[in-house]
């Protein structure tokens, strides 16, 4: 690399290869890049060794290489040179041209000599002449080739830009100036008509393609002090070329410094390639490779800009405070970048540019934005549902609470979308907007439904607990007044819940047909409690109708166990006790909502009561038959709980159930009475006293007969006792045979045992035989009161 800003730098060499990086390491080096439209570039034609190097040198400071006179007159510059020019200012670029009509390239000279003039006037502002003074007025002078190949290079160019043509004089002789000046122009103007145009430009006058400057200079080699002050006074009118009236020409086709290295490249390649070159094509090709490079420099610089990462991560947890305005700042500081560094490029490409840049940039943030929102609606949602909860737990009605906390979210939402949005799109938010919406709508639907739901419930389970207990006793305790007392208490607990469940529906915003359905459904709900528990107690009917028949049968109208002493009448017992067995039946059979008159007690009573009197057998059998269908007459099917038939074969089960109590009883008045009936007849105990006259008579004479026949007595009474005589004939003669047949000698033995037991135990008295008659004795009283005490206990078990 170069240390020194005015060294130059082959920009094509001599076999027309472009010096791609030697161009862009001497843009650098000069720093050009940053001149931005403020640059010129200045380049010289002329023959070979007239000079051309040495007169840039003096300048513009330059140093370029000189021919050696002392080595004869050979070919110096090869190529296109470049440098910058030393202490002008705006920075000025010069271009150093191989010279024509060298003996070195020979017949390939035109070719060259044609594509470096052409890129010459396409690149240049100014473009020097270096001729001859000798040459002036000569047909045969060597400038006129050169200047031809600029006029036809001229034409090549699709649309040119005014170039300055600033013909140097070399080597003046006498002959002023202003003398020498008529004679050129008149030259230059028989060359441009000589040269062949387009039909275009056919009328076309050199004024409109070139601004024509001449100046003259003395010998370098005879007058050197001179024509260094002649040069001096040339390089003050390069100072501020490019301002307006300055010696540049319109700059329509001028690139920015920028982008210069490429543009020169891009068009030493189309002319290289024989191509006509179009140079606002060219601009406009240059602008938009450039500006597109500059725009995707932005784009990589913003990728990786410290800031926007932040806020990328920050974005994908949690809503970002600020987002919008943050974002915007980094966007805007972005385009304003691609602003500065383009801002010299064609207008309509580098607005095209940007706006692709601000696209592709949208594009890459626009997901952050969408995760802002996301968090953003998330968080709304949230914060109303607490909002939400809150106010339902403070006792606020359902709508306005629901109202006011959407409302007041919304409206939370929509602050912070305006925060969120960025100043360089027009992002609609709306769609999420509507998304949170329908998100809270059917939170709102839920909560409804599940606070609907609830209500339902509570006042259903209150119906079921006011309803079920007492239904379910009244039906236990059926008779005539169970439907018209169940139907009272139904219409009051539903009365009393339909009106507590519509001052709880007040609160919920609902339509007048959803409002009097849910009222509606409540008093349904009232209703099937009650026919539930009637069906539920009809599947335990058969029950309830033998614990009756068992309550009624066994215990007198003082509910007192009833004891069968044998005048019971056991049939009219348990006519009543089917009766009200019956009647029972005939309550549950059918469901009486309604108070309609119905005849299914007096078809029970006629079929299963009635039919077992002494009735004419076709009666008996046309009455059985009612029974023999699954409809009650004039009940509809749904109030059906039991069946005609149903209850034909409940009724046989319930009488086959109960038919062993009847039996029961019935054995027992039988042997009570046989109990009662112990003694002999009156007749008997006369003739017993008449005819044992004698013998009572023997017993009063003689005491000591008393005496054996009481202790005989006295065993005998143990021994009845003990074996509970009358007890064991309670079940018949022959079963108490048997069993006292077991049990005599057992209790025998049992009494001779305890009357050792006493004979042998010490005694104060002195008289043994009181002694024993006093043991046998006490022994004998004991046992008998023991037994009786057992005998009692067992009769009243």
């Amino acid at each position: 690399m170069h240390t020194d800003s005015s060294c130059s730098t082959q920009l094509i060499d001599g076999d027309g290869v472009f010096n791609v990086t030697g161009v862009y390491t001497f843009i650098k080096e000069v720093k050009l890049e940053e001149c931005g439209l403020s640059y010129a570039v200045v380049s010289i034609m002329g023959p070979q060794s007239s000079g051309k190097s040495t007169l840039l040198n003096n300048l513009f400071g330059t140093k370029f290489r000189e021919m050696d006179a002392f080595k004869g007159r050979s070919q110096t510059t090869k190529g296109i040179w470049v440098a910058r020019c030393a202490g002008i200012e705006p920075c000025t670029i010069v271009m150093d041209l191989e010279g024509t009509d060298g003996r070195e390239r020979g017949e390939d000279d035109t070719a060259f000599e044609k594509q470096s003039a052409l890129f010459a006037l396409a690149v240049s502002d100014i473009v020097l002449i270096n001729m001859w003074c000798h040459d002036i007025g000569r047909e045969q002078a060597a400038n006129k080739p050169l200047l031809k190949t600029v006029f036809q290079a001229m034409m090549q160019l699709f649309s040119p830009r005014k170039t300055t043509l600033m013909f140097v004089i070399r080597d003046k002789t006498r002959t002023p100036l202003e003398n020498l000046e008529p004679l050129l122009r008149e030259d230059i103007l028989k060359i441009w008509d000589s040269v062949p145009k387009p039909q275009a430009h056919k009328e076309t006058l050199l004024s409109e393609f070139f601004n024509v400057e001449v100046v003259a200079l003395s010998s370098y080699e005879e007058k050197e002090e001179q024509f260094k002050e002649q040069v001096a006074s040339l390089r003050q009118r390069f100072f501020y070329s490019v301002a307006p009236g300055g010696l540049a020409g319109d700059r329509r086709g001028v690139v920015p410094a920028n982008a210069f290295a490429f543009s020169a490249g891009q068009m030493w390649q189309v002319i290289k390639d024989n191509k006509d070159l179009d140079l606002p094509a060219h601009k406009v090709m240059v602008a938009t490779v450039r500006c597109e490079e500059i725009a995707n420099e932005k784009f990589s610089h913003f990728m990786e800009n410290e800031d926007w990462c932040q806020l990328e991560e920050a974005s994908q947890s949690a809503p970002v405070t600020g987002f919008g305005k943050k974002l915007s700042l980094i966007l805007q500081s972005c385009l304003s970048e691609y602003d500065t560094e383009a801002t010299y490029f064609d207008e309509g490409v580098r607005s095209s540019k940007r706006q692709q840049l601000q696209e592709k940039l949208l594009q890459l943030v626009q997901p952050a934005f969408q995760d802002v929102l996301g968090h953003l609606r998330s968080g709304t949602l949230e914060n109303f549902k607490e909002a939400f909860e809150k106010a339902l737990n403070a006792g606020e009605g359902f709508s306005s609470s629901a109202h006011s906390c959407a409302q007041s979210c919304i409206s939370r939402f929509d602050k912070g979308c305006e925060e969120a949005v960025i100043e360089q799109a027009n992002w609609d938010t709306s769609k999420t907007r509507e998304k949170l919406q329908r998100d809270i709508d059917d939170h709102i639907d839920s909560v409804r439904a599940a606070k609907l739901s609830e209500l339902t419930t509570l006042y259903e389970s209150k119906l079921n607990e006011a309803l079920a207990g007492p239904v379910e006793a009244l039906l236990d305790g059926a008779n005539d007044e169970t439907w018209p007392t169940i139907r009272k208490l139904l219409k009051r607990e539903a009365e009393l819940a339909v009106f507590g469940f519509s001052n709880a529906l007040s609160g919920f915003e609902m339509d007048e047909e959803t409002r009097n359905k849910m009222l509606s459904d409540i008093e349904i709900y009232a209703q099937g409690v009650v026919e539930g528990k009637a069906k539920e107690e009809a599947g335990r009917v058969l029950m309830r109708m033998k614990d009756r028949f068992a309550t009624i049968f066994s215990h007198d109208s003082d509910s007192m166990p009833r004891v069968w002493t044998g005048k019971e009448d056991i049939r009219a017992i348990t006519k009543m006790a089917r009766s009200a067995s019956l009647k029972l039946l005939s309550v549950m059979a059918i469901i009486r909502l309604e108070n309609e008159l119905d005849n299914v007690e007096k078809i029970l009573s006629v079929a299963l009561v009635d039919s077992t009197n002494n009735t004419a057998s076709s009666k008996s059998i046309t009455t059985v038959d009612s029974l023999a269908s699954s409809t009650w007459e004039q009940v509809a099917p749904t109030k059906t709980v039991i069946t005609p038939v149903q209850c034909k074969s409940l009724w046989r089960q319930f009488k086959n159930e109960t038919q062993y109590t009847v039996t029961q009883a019935i054995s027992a008045q039988e042997a009570n009475r046989r109990n009662n009936n112990w003694m002999p007849p009156p007749w008997a105990m006369v003739a017993l006293v008449v005819l044992g006259f004698n013998e009572f008579m023997t017993l009063l004479r003689n005491p000591l007969y008393i005496g054996f026949f009481f202790v005989v007595y006295l065993v005998a009474k143990a021994m009845w006792v003990q074996l509970d005589i009358s007890a064991e004939f309670r079940n018949g003669a022959l079963p108490g045979l048997i069993s006292l047949s077991t049990k005599l000698l057992p209790t025998g033995m049992n009494l001779l045992r305890k009357l050792a037991e006493q004979g042998q135990a010490p005694s104060a008295d002195s008289n043994p035989q009181a002694r024993v008659s006093s043991s046998v004795g006490s022994s004998s009283f004991s046992s008998l009161s023991s037994t009786e005490t057992i005998s009692n206990n067992t009769k009243d078990d």
